[in-house]
């Protein structure tokens, strides 16, 4: 029976995770920043990210357990976007703070489009993950 439950498991928590991912960046945290003042939205998106991050960890770590015993490839997509978004919150996010702090723009900027590139391939990693298990 949990077999017979599995594949749809796992395409609901990949759906959920690239929705969430997808919303959170293209919507809120643009979002945020066209209403709010700068400091406020710094200030907003520093609270919003951890939880985001953690969101992500726990759904793809989800979905990737769901997926193993369905498609392998795609259990190990979803497993690198897990171990790649704790290096993304504990490393590089830190990095991204302090480079904001201490007025170092280069350094922000350099570090802030690394941000941007994992997420954009998360984004799209789990949009491939979502057509595959779709089909």
């Amino acid at each position: 029976m949990l077999d017979s439950l599995l594949p749809g498991a796992s395409l609901l928590v990949t759906a959920w995770l690239f929705g969430g991912m997808l919303l959170f960046s293209a919507g809120f945290a643009a979002f945020v920043f066209k209403v709010l003042s700068v400091a406020e939205a710094r200030f907003l998106i520093r609270k919003a990210f951890p939880p985001f991050y953690l969101f992500v960890v726990g759904s793809s770590a989800t979905a990737a357990a769901l997926c193993w015993t369905v498609d392998r490839w795609s259990a190990l997509v979803l497993g690198l976007i897990a171990i790649t978004t704790v290096f993304g919150r504990q490393v590089l996010m830190p990095a991204i703070n302090a480079a904001a702090d201490q007025g170092e723009k280069r350094r922000f900027a350099k570090l802030h489009g690394a941000s941007v590139l994992l997420t954009l391939s998360h984004i799209v990693a789990s949009a491939a993950v979502l057509i595959r298990l779709a089909s």
